[in-house]
């Protein structure tokens, strides 16, 4: 198989994890016999320090061409710190999402025995978790209407969704629950927001078509309780755009470790994969970042852009046999010595080795 990938470093940390999912790519291709091409783009910081554009129009195109994006992570405290600054790397990334039609954020939360003592949750609560969260990506509050008014002295943001909007993200929602433990749930605000009793009408209409699924409905603030509760009550989730954000940071941090998670964005053509932790700037350059998150992340990217299921396997078990072994950074195991390079050397050999045995 032939394909090319666009390849988004960005800021901070971003250049050396997205490095280590390149080895884990490239040994992919070695040992499959498939050719991968990766054209790199500029985008966040270091576009806006090279072109004033944190998305430039060369970047656009380049992930315009591909088949899949692979991205590292954005922000820089220079801009963060700033808040008379005009332009702004997060601005890069909504404009990416915007532009390529990203509507859909999924994020695999999934839990290892290894790192159950390192979750802030009890081991027995976090043991097996294993559920999914679709956000939706470019609509809502942040791409409504926004401003002052009252000599700046009143701020506004619009949240709107459409019913097409909803059927989109919700459609592959179901679609996942089906192929998984048949049950939904939609996290919203209906007894507060309009926005989420659309919600509610368009994915009880939809569930119409999923009999198979079972679908429940929970208020944001009670699911937000429920994730720390009893995170095993969840399969699929859907929900907008600024709830899944809050949502899934939210359930990222009882996995144990920011870095061991990945993320997909999908849209009509293009999906992009991403790691889910930042930029990290107090990081940057000392290669002691966990990169797992964006080797997972090339995981994703092979099996949901690509359909190449044996091969994102075979990612996913290097990375496990890595951690079953000790071979991982100082996030998890804080007298570790290994460093970013050295788990995507590993993950690397692994893979080369078609070592399909782990540990117990």
């Amino acid at each position: 198989m032939e394909k090319k990938i666009a390849v988004l470093k960005g800021d901070g940390i971003g250049p050396e994890v997205t490095d280590q999912a390149l080895k884990a790519l490239k040994a992919i291709e070695q040992v499959y016999g498939h050719k991968f091409s990766y054209t790199e783009g500029l985008i966040g910081a270091v576009a806006i320090d090279a072109t004033g554009n944190p998305f430039p129009d060369a970047t656009f195109e380049v992930c315009q061409s591909a088949d899949a994006i692979l991205f590292g992570a954005i922000g820089d405290p220079k801009y963060d710190n700033d808040p008379k600054a005009t332009v702004r790397p997060e601005q890069g990334l909504l404009k990416m999402r915007k532009s390529l039609g990203l509507f859909a954020n999924i994020r695999p939360i999934n839990t290892y025995k290894i790192l159950a003592n390192a979750s802030p949750l009890r081991a027995d609560l976090v043991e097996g978790v294993d559920f999914i969260v679709f956000r939706e990506l470019i609509g809502g509050i942040y791409f409504g209407e926004k401003g002052r008014r009252d000599n700046g002295n009143v701020a506004f943001d619009n949240c709107t969704y459409s019913k097409e909007e909803v059927i989109r993200v919700s459609t592959l929602a179901f679609e996942a629950a089906r192929n998984r433990r048949k049950k939904l749930t939609l996290v919203d605000k209906a007894n507060v927001l309009e926005t989420s009793r659309l919600w509610r009408e368009v994915v009880k209409d939809l569930s119409a078509k999923y009999s198979d699924v079972e679908v429940d409905c929970m208020f944001v603030d009670n699911a937000a309780m429920k994730i720390i509760q009893n995170p095993r009550y969840f399969d699929v989730i859907v929900t907008e755009n600024m709830f899944g954000d809050i949502i899934t940071d939210e359930a990222s941090v009882i996995t144990g470790s920011l870095g061991m998670l990945p993320s997909a964005s999908i849209g009509s053509k293009t999906g992009l994969y991403e790691p889910i932790h930042g930029s990290y700037p107090e990081a940057a350059g000392k290669n002691i970042a966990n990169p797992n998150g964006s080797i997972l992340s090339a995981a994703m990217l092979l099996e949901m852009s690509f359909g190449l299921r044996e091969e994102a396997a075979a990612i996913r078990n290097a990375v496990e046999n890595c951690l079953n072994a000790g071979i991982v950074t100082m996030d998890i195991k804080k007298e570790s010595k290994y460093t970013t390079s050295q788990i995507g050397d590993k993950v690397a050999e692994f893979i080369k080795a078609k070592s399909k045995t782990l540990q117990a």
